[in-house]
């Protein structure tokens, strides 16, 4: 079993540690501290040599992100915090929020100092109530403790931290719907560049706005506490998949849970560290990171679990949130697909025609073939109509909606057309 080095949750099951001083007595707030100490442009340069990538579902090089912010002050900054975790699959902000609160709010204030922001909006869930709950405490702790505030810890800065919880859309998981919504708007998606500014340059109030997971800005205060350098060594694939994930794993596994585990760990010991596949089981299938990266066959099984390992060796869409769902050779694939197209419909915001005709579409032929009544060319037809929401709806909603489906049509054709024929898949046969 490869070595597994906990960064995030290094102290996640001391008891206490959601609260400030048992943070602090742990080493909390020393890399705020360094931060403090450090250039705007000299933290950048540190998450540059770390290799940080954005780790809500993207991937894209944190230091980019960051460095395309404006250099001055003449207008206000702003850091939003993406904590509208919806992903099915996927619980992993959950799970530090409840745990680890001042991590992030750690975190966040580092955060601010690269990125010259004075306020900072923690975007949480609607339903999220309990993270939402340890998460204010964390930022009132902070403020009582002078990390918060007007001129935090003489250093000259005021940094304001504060919550926002969302109204229960998966649409406002995606960047600009996220920004709208915070604004008092509809949880909408916005034109994108080149139509349209970056976020880092117009966001939230038209002002300069970085919008980081929760994940990611956590993983700041690992980085600034060894030096990015160190941080680089960690990994076991590509050289552009450095550190560790959190890894929401679920389904038919022995000990299903969340775990940091390094990034280009061989899938099978991945598999190993949750228990393995339940006693007695096979692997059929299983979805890498969240239910839009699509379903990946059971083999091979040593491959890097990374930002590059995945879509190469499974022919899915990636690493993603990291929501590991697994599935034994006792799993019915229909309707789970089924599921997850009425979910992705009812989700959608309706703003563009190919999302939202189609996947009504898609889930009323699903309905006819559970109902009993489905035809052998319902299949092409599901092909064709994810063919027509594939690249041309607005945002990635549409994107990740079919790709479960369309995976799953390459995997288990057969098991569509038993399905259709008998009402049994091969699995219930």
């Amino acid at each position: 079993m490869s070595e597994q080095p906990q960064l995030l949750y290094q102290n996640r099951y001391v008891e206490g540690i959601a609260g400030i001083d048992k943070w602090i007595e742990h080493g909390g707030y020393d890399a705020f501290r360094k931060a403090l100490t450090m250039t705007p442009e000299a933290i950048i340069d540190e998450i540059k040599v770390s290799g940080l990538r954005g780790r809500g579902g993207a991937g894209f090089p944190t230091h980019i992100k960051w460095s395309a912010v404006p250099k001055n002050f003449d207008q206000p900054h702003y850091l939003v915090i993406n904590a509208d975790e919806g992903e099915p699959g996927t619980a992993k902000d959950r799970d530090l929020m409840n745990g680890i609160p001042h991590l992030l709010v750690e975190g966040c204030l580092a955060t601010m100092v690269a990125i010259r922001a004075s306020k900072c909006y923690i975007y949480i869930r609607g339903e999220y109530v309990q993270p939402w709950q340890s998460v204010q405490r964390a930022i009132n702790e902070a403020y009582a403790k002078g990390f918060c505030g007007k001129n935090v810890l003489g250093s000259g800065l005021d940094l304001d931290i504060y919550t926002h919880l969302g109204a229960g859309s998966y649409e406002c998981g995606e960047e600009s719907a996220l920004m709208s919504s915070l604004m008092g708007e509809r949880g909408m998606p916005r034109l994108k560049a080149p139509s349209a500014p970056l976020p880092m340059i117009s966001g939230v109030w038209q002002k300069p706005t970085v919008v980081n997971n929760v994940e990611t800005v956590s993983t700041v205060v690992p980085i600034l506490n060894r030096g990015g350098a160190e941080y680089t060594k960690i990994g076991y694939g590509s050289p552009r998949s450095r550190g560790t994930k959190l890894f929401s794993i679920s389904g038919h596994v022995n000990k299903p849970g969340v775990y940091e585990i390094v990034l280009g760990t061989p899938f099978s010991e991945v598999l190993e560290i949750a228990g393995g596949v339940r006693t007695g089981h096979t692997l059929k299938t299983y979805i890498p990171g969240g239910s839009s990266m699509g379903f990946a066959p059971p083999t091979p099984l040593d491959y890097p679990f990374d930002y590059e390992g995945i879509p190469a060796s499974t022919q899915t869409l990636g690493l993603g949130s990291g929501g590991l769902i697994v599935m034994d050779e006792t799993t019915s694939i229909v309707p789970i697909v089924k599921r997850l197209v009425d979910f992705y419909h009812h989700e959608s915001c309706g703003k563009c025609t190919p999302c939202r005709e189609g996947l009504n579409w898609l889930s009323k032929i699903y309905q006819r073939i559970e109902d009993g009544a489905g035809r052998e060319q319902d299949i092409d037809l599901i092909w064709d109509i994810c063919d027509n929401i594939q690249g041309k709806s607005f945002c990635a909603l549409g994107e990740g909606a079919i790709w479960p489906v369309m995976t799953s049509l390459r995997l288990f054709r057969e098991e569509y057309l038993s399905y259709i024929r008998t009402g049994k898949d091969l699995a219930m046969a």
